[in-house]
């Protein structure tokens, strides 16, 4: 790297809110594993969130609130290991921040066990206090309203849209503001009709995150799976920019083939040692046919079963 370069470092709020002032759309990306992060760290990818989501498509639990925060850290540090530029945030599990208190310890944990950058909560005005006390703390938090997963079973249980009446709308546009003014850099809006969307944006100062809610948010995430083909099911507000799953199981099926009809391994995924050498470790030189009676009949070199 020439002494002109700026080296490479760690994007902050700061930056994403810089971002967002000279007008940039803003991507992010769930991430879970070190070799994923490392590969959208080095396609540019300006935010990574360690989802809750992981619990599903990572961990194969039936919802997220099954994710505890020991299985959240282990991926976020993993995450984190694998990124040089992203600015990584880390989703605060289900009733890691049932309290101010439990969130600015539980939050602390991502920070400085795991190497996060910032948290996601989710929740709107009930959520406010909550994410002052970590601001006060010193902590980034993205906010995080409409479809909430964490609350699906006290939202009905089934995905849906949020915001569609005037009343869920107008409670929508008050958790936006409160998020807000709690403090928060960002805010997801996750499956809100894209009129409401845009209109939450063009009334905050912080940037809006959307999936599911339409292109007049300030950027846009997805779940890293939807985007590559990894899964059976690919939701409506996603799309598919590669079918990996097509791909592995070619690949998987293509290499047992190899291995049936011993193809695999082949000269070039083989080591092989100097044949002397193999000579000399199993006895089989003429000093050691000598020195084991070679001449009178005896067997020559080492056993294989004789402790070496």
């Amino acid at each position: 790297m020439s002494a002109t370069q700026d080296p490479v470092r760690r994007l902050t709020i700061a930056d994403i809110g810089r971002m967002h002032a000279d007008g940039e759309r803003l991507p992010m990306l769930t991430a879970y594993d070190h070799p994923t992060a490392r590969i959208l760290d080095g396609a540019g990818i300006p935010m990574l969130l360690v989802g809750d989501s992981l619990g599903q498509v990572l961990l194969g639990y039936d919802s997220t609130v099954r994710v505890t925060m020991t299985e959240m850290l282990h991926h976020t540090a993993a995450v984190v290991r694998g990124t040089r530029r992203a600015l990584v945030i880390g989703d605060m599990p289900f009733l890691s921040y049932s309290t101010p208190e439990d969130a600015v310890e539980n939050a602390g944990r991502f920070l400085r066990e795991a190497g996060a950058t910032a948290v996601k909560i989710e929740g709107g005005v009930r959520s406010g206090r909550t994410i002052e006390a970590l601001v006060r703390a010193g902590i980034p938090v993205m906010g995080h309203i409409g479809w909430t997963p964490q609350s699906q079973h006290g939202m009905g249980g089934k995905v849906r849209v949020q915001g569609k009446s005037r009343e869920t709308a107008r409670g929508l546009l008050a958790d936006a503001v409160a998020v807000q003014e709690a403090g928060a850099f960002a805010i997801v809006l996750e499956l809100v009709p894209e009129q409401l969307a845009a209109l939450i944006t063009s009334r905050l100062r912080i940037p809006t995150i959307g999936i599911g809610a339409g292109p007049g948010c300030s950027g846009q995430v997805q779940v890293i799976t939807d985007v590559l083909g990894l899964g059976a099911f690919t939701p409506r507000h996603a799309r598919k920019y590669a079918d990996l799953e097509a791909t592995i199981a070619a690949a998987a099926a293509a290499w047992a083939a190899d291995v049936a009809s011993g193809a695999f391994p082949g000269p070039a995924e083989t080591v092989r040692m100097d044949d002397a050498t193999l000579d000399e470790a199993l006895g089989r030189t003429p000093d050691d046919r000598a020195a084991t009676g070679m001449a009178i009949g005896l067997p020559a070199g080492i056993p294989l079963d004789r402790d070496l």
